[in-house]
């Protein structure tokens, strides 16, 4: 097969099976928020149709109020979106030396010309990337989807998000 019936054959599979790449964005952490955007920006960079579901401490990196917030309805909810105060208050997975190491980590990141975590969520935005609200987690987080970015693109079920997922691959960040 010569290289130009195989880019024939890789654009005639593209258009009847778009690759796909679907992420569920479950935790708030800063380095894994940067994992979750920066395969979803570079997928979408490539021409995949990229999905992230964000559910629980996920939602936080979505959220309309960036920094400590009384988001929510209720003492509880507006307790938990207090301290989870958005992507620029995300603590890391491990080491996170009493907040300290996300800004060594952004340090890092430019200094070695990195997209920062707050530059890859505006270029998912600026790409297109399909962003979906877990609607169980929102409900138990007392929030409402006008809480969130309006590029959000919709509130789902887990059904839901399976049907959108299918064809692609999925992975759980």
């Amino acid at each position: 097969m010569g290289i130009t019936e195989y880019a024939r054959n890789q654009e005639a599979q593209q258009i009847t099976h778009p690759k796909k790449l679907s992420l569920i964005a479950f935790s708030g952490d800063f380095d894994k928020l940067v994992a979750t955007f920066t395969l979803a920006t570079g997928a979408a960079a490539v021409g995949y149709e990229v999905n992230i579901f964000f559910t629980f401490w996920g939602l936080d990196a979505i959220k309309k109020k960036q920094g400590r917030a009384f988001v929510g309805t209720g003492f509880l909810p507006k307790l938990f979106g207090f301290f989870m105060g958005g992507p620029k208050s995300s603590p890391v997975s491990r080491l996170n030396f009493l907040g300290l190491s996300p800004k060594i980590f952004r340090y890092l990141m430019k200094k070695n010309n990195v997209a920062t975590l707050e530059e890859l969520i505006e270029a998912a935005k600026l790409l297109g990337i399909n962003l979906y609200i877990c609607e169980m987690a929102m409900h138990i987080l007392g929030l409402k989807k006008d809480d969130f970015i309006h590029e959000v693109k919709d509130v789902l079920g887990v059904p839901t998000f399976l049907e959108i997922s299918e064809g692609g691959r999925t992975l759980f960040i």
